[in-house]
């Protein structure tokens, strides 16, 4: 399905991140509807590499990339000599998704670098080039703040929301200095297809999904009737991502539902999708004192800027996620 009238056959794309979770879906949004598009899929790739957490510095993986027939440069946005290369190219758009998106990375430092640093630099080549920027920000810029999250309205709770938070009001000094339309979209509770192998930080969809599958109980931190999330399946990130290529305005938007649904209504979907019927086990939600209880945005700037129209109700979206649930699990899980 084609999001806008822009028409991109003929016109050079970079990918930034595009071997992971929302980058690869873009790489087969432009294959699939723009075959003479030429997609540059710039990504750091799995190694061994972990944080002080435990968890793998990247989550780039090949296998988000079988069937895609672009070109690939295996890079590191901090790098600039793996930066420099991409000079080589003259793009049209692009669309910045490589970050830590791990928001229990705790190193300050590491994640300034890669997720602000490295953006100007992006930036900058942008402006050179003429570049449309559309580029990852995050609702985690909220914090814990009262829903609904509205743009302009920020108390980030920890590293990873400032280094986004960060990051946007770079792009806005950046909007006052150049035409080039920039657009940044705070993502909420991204699912769907390709997420996998972002390992312990894939939605609790595809957790939850794998318990199902796996026979075992799904586990609920206690009250997860009342913790509500703003859950939105990836083809509508996608949408938000094609349609702020040609924005009424450069700004910040979020990219969601806005409609906060429960833990236990991603439970009972599956269940009901999955034919099953295991009882919940009910455990102590470790993370009380960092936790967002309530997330929800207000996307009705992102409507009027951007055209912007969510598709799919989570009963929508997980239906739709089903497929790729059960292929994972037949392939990587069982």
């Amino acid at each position: 399905m084609r999001y806008c009238d822009i028409d991109f056959n003929n016109k050079t794309v970079l990918i930034t991140g595009g071997a992971g979770f929302i980058g690869s879906n873009l790489a087969f949004y432009f294959q699939e509807n723009f075959p003479e598009c030429k997609v540059v899929v710039f990504d750091k790739f799995r190694t061994e590499e972990k944080f002080s957490n435990g968890n793998l510095t990247s989550f780039g993986h090949f296998k988000n990339l079988i069937g895609f027939k672009g070109e690939i440069i295996s890079g590191d946005i901090t790098n600039k000599e793996d930066i420099e290369r991409l000079n080589d190219f003259k793009f049209d758009y692009i669309f910045h998704q490589a970050a830590i998106s791990d928001t229990t990375v705790q190193d300050q430092k590491i994640m300034v670098d890669t997720n602000v640093n490295a953006f100007k630099d992006l930036l900058d080549m942008a402006v050179m080039m003429k570049a449309g920027m559309i580029y990852a920000s995050s609702g985690a810029v909220y914090g814990k703040l009262p829903a609904p999250h509205r743009v302009g309205k920020e108390a980030p709770a920890n590293i990873y929301g400032f280094s986004k938070l960060m990051m946007d009001n770079l792009a806005y000094e950046y909007m006052k200095k150049s035409d080039i339309p920039i657009v940044g979209l705070r993502y909420f509770n991204v699912y769907g297809p390709r997420e996998y192998y972002k390992n312990k930080t894939a939605s609790m969809v595809l957790q939850f999904g794998l318990q199902i599958l796996s026979g075992q109980n799904p586990r609920l931190f206690v009250g997860s009737d009342k913790i509500k999330r703003d859950f939105v399946y990836v083809e509508d990130i996608i949408q938000a991502n094609i349609k702020a290529c040609n924005p009424k305005k450069s700004g910040v938007y979020n990219a969601a539902t806005g409609i906060a649904r429960s833990f236990q209504d991603i439970v009972d979907i599956l269940q009901k999708e999955l034919n099953t019927e295991l009882p919940c086990e009910c455990i102590p939600n470790p993370y009380e004192k960092q936790y967002q209880f309530f997330t929800q945005a207000d996307i009705e700037p992102t409507k009027k800027f951007l055209d912007y129209e969510p598709r799919f109700s989570l009963e929508e979206g997980i239906k739709a996620d089903i497929p790729y649930i059960k292929k994972i699990y037949d392939e990587e899980v069982r």
